[in-house]
């Protein structure tokens, strides 16, 4: 059987002042959720950069305190390949996951 399975989504250019809205916002859906997977959707995200890296890290880290495991799907080729620089390319889809 397959775990259950939270999707978030995030898109567009995130800024800074971005990141701690997202996490809250991943927070606070974990909390009223038995997922034991969230699928964060980043396909939308435009021109990413290191402050993507650290806002998906932060979310990595957000889900993994309530006890979750995160997943990046449909990450382009200059996002994997910047989380794979950071570190964070197992919790990336490969291809267009």
């Amino acid at each position: 059987m397959e775990p259950r399975t939270l999707v978030l989504a995030v898109g567009g250019r995130i800024t800074r002042a971005d990141i701690p809205g997202l996490c809250e916002r991943a927070r606070m859906a974990l909390e009223c959720s038995d997922a034991a997977l969230v699928t964060c959707d980043v396909g939308a995200i435009t021109d990413p950069d290191v402050v993507t890296v650290d806002a998906l890290a932060r979310l990595q880290l957000t889900a993994r305190r309530q006890g979750h495991v995160i997943r990046f799907r449909h990450a382009g080729r200059e996002l994997r390949d910047l989380l794979g620089l950071a570190g964070l390319g197992d919790v990336v889809g490969s291809g267009s996951d």
